[in-house]
């Protein structure tokens, strides 16, 4: 999918957070939502679609509605028509208007007047007999039920008749008729699944956009669709985007209790983007008896706080009634991931009061990461020949004591299943879940993120077979007060492939660069030395469509800790573009040139070197904060900062293993190959220092990657005295190494 806008459109309207050469950026889709658009059999007809009737929910003295978005309320949609259960109408588009009955399905019409002509070849004379007009009702199956009107119309054909030969009249068909007998079947179902609370999905159910949530799992307001696509594709326009409708409510248990109170948290911006104050996030009622919403709360835009508790009374008599509903709306930017709000804690009851925000609540809030040290995922052949010390000892775990006193705290349990076997676990010790010493309290209404050691005890089973692994991860913290039970446990899966990654594979936002050849680097340290033959990247797109745009393939060796000389780099000749891959965890994999293999030993770099000034949008996680391994350059490579951005970039070397036959790759090793130049600066003769045996020449590009000189195999110098002062790179053919240089 490409996002068509352009900067000049939309730079007033979007928000953006920059530092120098480097900048984070709002996605323009979700790639957890993004599938096709079911399309209906008939263009713009309600033709094969389903009207549902949805059951009711129930609320009484002893029964509430709440939903904290630990687990997936959403009803769901999934009837289908050979259903017993499903009943349908047919209608037709022609109709008698007599008798109301569908006219035969051969029958076609004309919308215009058609005629007889009638032509003497011998006085050279024609006439015109219009054909007899009928009038008959026509409906366009836009909406249901169909609403017919009544129309003229006329023989879908002109008869050319000549005198000179009466018995062989022409008819000329109209192609195609204008009008055509044809039907539209509407579907009905009923919904009967007490346990969704939610008509539709619209807003995102999600467990990563918010900021430190008070729960596991909120529901997230933006400019995209259910589908994962804006509203309005590269606009600036501002209006109602994500609707979340309730089922309908019977509230006539309730009517005479006095405290009837609605209650949720909200949150803006999150991980992902802050909306304005011109932005809003609105609640609403439904009066079943005058079939009317009602606002009754609503707040603006702003920067990322904690949640904040909201708490209505329902007094008003018109909504205790059956069919009583509530939804939230978002008005905000329409063309993208943007502007946005979170939901959590819903919760509808009676016999509450005003003092009673009804939060009291011991919760996981996050996930589970991974249970490996540094790495979301690596390859399970460098795992089990390197087992040895690689589980973490610094695993993450978020929890939040929803009460409004301290709270005695309790050990909780990881564990990891295999196939659903057991195969180890962790205790989740008091003072870690709690960050205090001796003090074994939660603190109210606090947000604990502590790290617990798993090095000890346990190590994914390396002698399992094949060639990718998958490891399910839980864990559970056990509750010091009685409370909602299901989000005191969560999940994670730890995936073993044949590349390594710090990502969880979502991104919130989009991450770049800019100018003309600057440069992003990743760093990675392997468990073991092997070839590298490819690097994975997750592309997003944002508010440019730079899919056109160009870069090269980059790998660097280790300079004490930041990116060195330049051991692989993409031809001039055959750059790569960015893909956008519009799926959660889906990388495009860009192999080495020639499908060939790179020897890597120790720490090393991936990125890319970018031809236009323009960023290249990747993937940016959020969720995981790998800071400290992302460096990026804007003056050639000359200095090499990390970027001031939390998270993690969406890059993943891939590596030599034994899924290398069903990609095609080749067996051939690059070697490393002796390349230097020298002096520099230099103001004329530049030397090359080569291997004899291996040196096919060299090339010259400008900046801008404009081939200034080919050297060919046979010299290693070459005078630059008349070339223009500046910065140049020499690039060796045979090994794709790169070096800079200064023309003085």
């Amino acid at each position: 999918m490409k996002i068509i806008a352009t900067i000049a459109a939309i730079i007033g309207f979007f928000q953006f957070t920059f530092a120098q050469g480097e900048g984070i950026y709002p996605l323009a889709s979700n790639a957890d939502l993004v599938k096709p658009i079911p399309m209906k059999s008939g263009s713009e007809t309600f033709d094969s679609t389903f009207i549902y009737t949805s059951d009711t929910l129930e609320i009484t003295l002893t029964k509430s509605i709440l939903d904290d978005f630990s687990k997936d309320h959403f009803q769901k949609y999934v009837a289908d028509y050979t259903n017993p259960s499903v009943t349908f109408d047919k209608r037709y588009k022609l109709l008698d208007r007599n008798t109301n009955l569908p006219l035969p399905l051969n029958t076609e019409y004309s919308n215009i007047p058609t005629y007889r002509r009638i032509v003497s070849q011998a006085s050279g004379t024609s006439v015109n007999e219009p054909l007899p007009s009928d009038t008959i009702k026509i409906t366009n199956f836009l909406v249901y039920p169909p609403v017919y009107d009544e129309t003229t119309v006329y023989p879908p054909y002109i008869i050319y008749d000549t005198l000179d030969f009466p018995n062989d009249p022409d008819t000329i068909w109209q192609v195609p008729p204008f009008f055509v007998q044809d039907s539209a079947t509407q579907f009905f179902a009923n919904i009967q699944d007490q346990n969704a609370y939610w008509l539709d999905s619209y807003a995102y159910h999600n467990y990563r956009f918010a900021k430190n949530p008070w729960t596991l799992g909120v529901v997230t307001f933006d400019g995209l669709d259910e589908n994962g696509y804006p509203y309005n594709f590269g606009s600036s326009a501002v209006g109602l985007a994500d609707v979340l409708h309730s089922k309908p409510i019977d509230m006539t248990a309730v009517n005479n209790a006095n405290e009837v109170y609605f209650s949720f948290l909200y949150q803006t911006e999150g991980l992902g983007d802050i909306p304005e104050e011109t932005d809003s996030l609105v609640l609403e009622f439904f009066a079943p008896a005058v079939n009317q919403w009602f606002r009754a709360w609503s707040t603006i835009g702003g920067p990322v706080e904690d949640f904040k508790k909201v708490h209505i009374r329902i007094q008003d008599a018109k909504y205790f009634q059956d069919g009583f509903q509530f939804r939230f709306k978002s008005y905000s930017g329409l063309s993208g991931s943007l502007d946005h709000f979170h939901i959590d804690y819903v919760h509808l009851r009676a016999l509450s009061g005003a003092q009673d925000t009804l939060f009291k609540d011991f919760a996981f809030v996050y996930p589970l990461g991974s249970f490996l040290k540094d790495y979301t995922s690596v390859p399970w052949d460098h795992y089990k020949n390197n087992f040895t010390d690689k589980m973490t000892d610094s695993a993450r775990i978020f929890v939040r004591n929803g009460s409004n006193i301290p709270e005695n705290s309790q050990i909780g349990e990881a564990w990891v299943q295999y196939g659903g076997t057991t195969e180890g676990s962790f205790p989740l010790s008091t003072l870690a879940l709690t960050n205090q010493d001796p003090v074994q309290n939660y603190q109210p209404r606090t947000f604990y993120e502590s790290f617990h050691d798993f090095s000890a005890g346990y190590h994914f089973d390396e002698t399992k077979t094949g060639d990718y692994q998958i490891f399910d991860l839980h864990a559970t913290a056990t509750s010091p007060f009685a409370q909602i039970t299901l989000n005191d446990s969560t999940v994670g899966q730890q995936v073993f492939a044949n590349y390594y990654a710090y990502d969880d594979g979502s991104a919130e936002q989009a991450y770049g660069t800019t100018g003309n050849q600057s440069r992003l680097a990743y760093q990675f340290t392997p468990y073991e030395s092997d070839s590298l033959i490819g690097v994975q990247m997750h592309f997003v797109p944002s508010v440019q469509d730079v899919s056109e745009n160009l870069f090269l393939l980059t790998v660097w060796d280790d300079n004490n800790g930041k990116p060195g000389n330049v051991i692989y780099e993409d031809d001039f000749f055959f750059p790569r573009q960015p893909k956008y891959e519009n799926e959660r965890n889906k990388f495009t994999n860009y192999y080495l040139k020639d499908t060939a293999k790179l020897a890597i030993t120790g720490t090393f770099y991936v990125g890319w070197r970018q031809l236009e000034a323009d960023k290249l949008c990747i993937g940016f996680d959020r969720n995981t904060i790998n800071s400290n391994k992302i460096f990026y350059s804007v003056d050639n490579g000359t200095t090499w900062p990390n970027t001031s951005f939390e998270g993690s970039v969406m890059i993943r070397p891939i590596f030599s293993t034994a899924m290398d036959a069903s990609l095609g790759i080749k067996e051939t090793v690059v070697a490393k190959t002796q390349f230097e130049v020298y002096p520099n600066p230099v103001n004329d003769i530049l030397h090359l220092k080569v291997d004899d045996n291996q040196y096919k020449g060299a090339f010259i590009f400008d900046l801008q990657g404009k081939l200034m000189f080919e050297i060919d195999a046979t010299s290693t110098e070459i005078n630059l005295e008349s070339m223009t002062n500046g910065v140049y790179f020499v690039k060796d053919i045979q090994s794709g190494i790169t070096r800079k240089i200064i023309k003085n």
